[in-house]
């Protein structure tokens, strides 16, 4: 009978998750076209800061059905989050510092300034990653992993939220490719930070520094401060370069997130009494 309470419990959690996916898509499809129309070359922000309140909201709705908290899912606001935020942020940047180091090293580019970019677009550009950055934590690392990781596990968890990440990615324009690696990947690390951290700030700091590091750097569809040029004959090599420079920083940081949680994990054991850490006590 237990057995049989637990996989319903499971599916009915699965469902509720889809369910939340369904409506976030919703939410994409409705703002999408409205910040193209009105919202000029950074249409990003009005998608960003619309579809960020409409997820929280929905957010709201799903814990209060489920009867949890915003904190069990990371989506609650507490002392300490701007300063994670900014860690977050800062720690993003390093990434971006290192992989576009790796690929410097790695020789035939470089970068150079571009002309016509002030104070405006780099104000926009940071407020608009920051808004989507908060939207896709909290459409896929918040409700939907943290559920998920207590009905199936973390890495059951990760990589069901992961495929999600990647599919809405293609959905956006991604190559199969660059959404079933990279995307992967970038879900890995920020579900990880979810995790470890028991909160979003940290990942929604991390994801807006990588996409905005990635925009200074004029790797994003609108020019950035700088722009990479590539000897042509040697544009193959540079990509392979920067692919492991970006799956390197990627896994490594999922990998700290992760041993942090572990020793995070061993530290409450060392708290319990013993009949505690024994599973004497519920």
């Amino acid at each position: 009978m237990t057995r049989t309470l637990s996989i319903s419990n499971r599916w009915a959690a699965a469902s509720r998750v889809l369910l939340f996916y369904l409506v976030c898509a919703v939410f994409l499809m409705v703002a999408a076209p409205v910040g193209a129309k009105f919202f000029g070359q950074w249409p990003k922000v009005a998608i960003g800061g619309v579809t960020s309140i409409a997820t929280f909201g929905l957010t709201m709705l799903f814990v209060r059905w489920d009867g949890i908290r915003l904190a069990d899912v990371g989506a609650a606001l507490r002392v300490g989050s701007v300063v994670r935020l900014v860690f977050g942020f800062f720690a993003g940047l390093l990434m971006v510092v290192v992989q576009s180091s790796f690929v410097t090293f790695g020789g035939h580019v470089h970068w150079v300034r571009s002309t016509g970019t002030g104070i405006a677009p780099i104000a926009m550009a940071l407020l608009a990653y920051l808004l989507l950055a908060c939207r896709e934590e909290l459409g896929f690392h918040g409700y939907p992993l943290r559920r998920l990781e207590r009905f199936f596990g973390i890495w059951a968890a990760q990589i069901i939220v992961a495929l999600a990440f990647a599919l809405e990615h293609r959905a956006g324009g991604f190559t199969w490719f660059n959404a079933m690696l990279g995307s992967v990947a970038g879900s890995l690390l920020f579900g990880m930070a979810s995790i470890a951290t028991r909160g979003l700030a940290v990942p929604i700091g991390l994801h807006a520094a990588w996409n905005f590091g990635q925009w200074v750097l004029g790797e994003k569809d609108l020019p950035g401060l700088w722009r990479p040029v590539v000897e042509e004959s040697y544009r193959a090599h540079v990509d392979h370069v920067g692919l492991i420079g970006y799956f390197a920083v990627f896994g490594l940081g999922t990998m700290a997130f992760w041993r942090f949680r572990m020793v995070q994990m061993n530290r409450e054991r060392s708290r319990l009494p013993a009949g505690a850490a024994k599973g004497g006590v519920a």
